[in-house]
């Protein structure tokens, strides 16, 4: 069981505060974003996500730029408490539409009521949305969404300088539109995030796909609904490559390496024409969860050369190549370098004309940062770093500098090629109202390049 459960902003400030069990002292959420914010222990400049101090254990998760903490004193399984604190902060999201410092301090009642049904002295109770709707009364205070952060979850489906439809992420599934009516309403988002890893000559040495067909449902009267997927879609290896250089709108084989499925999800039919029969629940649920580590052709494709051009210099030289079409735009896109620790000095080097790019050196770890705003398909970027050293160099420039690492996002496009064909309801009235495509988005989990 837990002793404490809280949430802080990225300042410290206290914005929930439950405790089950009154063992733990008093100040614990000082404590614990004190430990936090000034973490260096073992080289490290980030706290893991679960530690001990003067024996408490601390168990927090990061949720759009707010910390779910709880505390025990017992040996508890650390998975399944941060299964928990992700649950409940999903919970959360559901009734208020939006999770951000804002929707929390103006629904904190709200909040408080659906911590006090979802945990009760310390112990798991419920953390099902549609079993939750029972038990709650007070209605949210809903939050303008023109005020989300700009880079929320509303904007992973930025497309250059248009916003796609994205009322799930702002909407509460117990909010009722102006005049009392509900808007019947279901939204289904395929997510992948990928693992990529390049050797020095720019091969692929390991690639995965984790993905999950997500889905949020306004209707009312928990009708049943059909998804169909692609109908070449295998499950286990069998031999086959899917190299497939289109993208999501390719019409190639799709071959996972396993997968499971929300317990409300009915797989008579799946064997015959790939197609998943659910009930939904009420909120934001995993409706499958898929793994494939078979080849597949990579978003983007880093080059990086290091050259010592005198004694006391040498040179970086970043490019950035997106593979996918050029009617998609990757969005927020982070590369990282480790440089030699002796480096005293570095000069950036953009391309003529580059807009939207910072680039940063980060003197405590000795790290540079290039960011992109955005990057267009089928382009190439370019940066050169001139690196300064204080004595002459000793042995390989290239083994003590990188890996290359890098994030991204990119809407409405994955390279699994998995997509859902349609999507109908059985029992279809005038108010439903489902919308008639899906948005993907993929993700980086893990992008690396070696030197």
């Amino acid at each position: 069981m837990i002793s404490q459960f809280f949430v802080l902003s990225q300042r410290g400030d206290n914005i929930v505060f439950r405790d089950y069990r009154g063992d733990i002292q008093k100040g614990s959420a000082e404590i614990f974003f004190r430990k936090v914010k000034f973490w260096k222990e073992d080289g490290k400049e980030e706290a893991p996500p679960v530690f001990n101090l003067d024996g408490v254990n601390y168990i927090h998760v990061k949720v759009v730029g707010l910390l779910f903490v709880a505390t025990t004193r017992n040996n508890l399984p650390p998975s399944l408490v941060l299964e928990l604190l992700q649950r409940v902060a999903r919970v959360i999201k559901d009734y208020l539409g939006v999770l951000n410092e804002d929707s929390l301090r103006k629904n904190f009642v709200l909040v408080y009521e659906l911590l006090d049904e979802v945990i009760d002295f310390g112990y798991v109770q419920s953390t099902s949305t549609e079993v939750l709707k029972s038990y709650i009364f007070n209605e949210p205070i809903v939050v303008d969404a023109g005020r989300l952060p700009s880079l929320g979850p509303a904007a992973l489906f930025m497309q250059g300088n248009k916003r796609m439809p994205g009322t799930a992420v702002t909407k509460s599934v117990v909010a009722h539109e102006t005049g009392g009516t509900k808007r019947e309403e279901i939204f289904v988002d395929v997510i992948e995030k990928i693992s990529v890893t390049f050797s020095s000559s720019g091969y692929i040495l390991t690639s995965e796909i984790d993905g999950t067909i997500q889905m949020k449902s306004y209707l009312s009267g928990n009708p049943e609904i059909r998804v169909a997927l692609n109908d070449d879609l295998t499950i286990g290896r069998g031999g086959r490559s899917i190299y497939d250089y289109s993208g999501s709108s390719g019409s190639g084989a799709v071959i996972l390496d396993d997968c499971n499925f929300h317990e409300s999800v009915h797989l008579d039919s799946f064997d015959v024409d790939r197609t998943l029969s659910l009930v939904p629940p009420d909120g934001e649920f995993p409706v499958m969860n898929y793994r494939i580590t078979q080849e597949f052709k990579p978003p983007f494709r880093i080059n990086t050369l290091v050259e010592e051009s005198e004694h006391f210099k040498a040179e970086v030289i970043l490019k950035i190549r997106a593979e996918f079409p050029s009617s998609v735009t990757a969005n927020t896109i982070v590369i990282e370098m480790p440089l030699p620790t002796y480096t005293t000095r570095v000069n950036f080097e953009l391309e003529p004309g580059a807009v939207g790019q910072r680039t940063d050196f980060k003197e405590s770890n000795k790290r540079l940062e290039w960011s992109l705003k955005k990057i267009v398909g089928e382009s190439e970027h370019t940066l050169r770093v001139k690196l300064t050293f204080p004595q002459e160099l000793h042995g390989n420039i290239t083994k003590e500098a990188g890996p290359v690492s890098m994030t991204f996002t990119i809407p409405m496009y994955n390279p699994s090629g998995l997509q859902v064909k349609y999507l109908q309801i059985a029992k279809k009235t005038k108010t439903y109202n489902p919308y008639r495509w899906v948005r993907y988005v993929t993700q980086a989990n893990s992008y690396v390049a070696r030197i």
